[in-house]
């Protein structure tokens, strides 16, 4: 299991992750912050990412803020 800290940026023109230290990833994210769309595509992105599934991405904390607590188990 793996807690990581993610500066969500939604809008964005394309999708990319930075991984700023072990711990800390910045990702940008094309869906807009509404109805949770940037949470379910910033799930599926640090699943392909991480290589593990959508059901092993959660957010814990920040689900309404840019910056989010996330636990990658497996």
């Amino acid at each position: 299991m793996k807690q990581i800290l993610v500066e969500a940026r939604p809008n964005s023109s394309k999708v990319s992750i930075e991984k700023v230290t072990d711990q800390v990833y910045k990702v940008k994210l094309t869906a807009p912050p509404v109805d949770g769309k940037a949470n379910i595509q910033l799930i599926k992105v640090l699943a392909d990412y991480f290589e593990v599934s959508k059901s092993q991405v959660t957010i814990k904390a920040g689900k309404t803020s840019k910056t989010k607590v996330v636990i990658i188990s497996g």
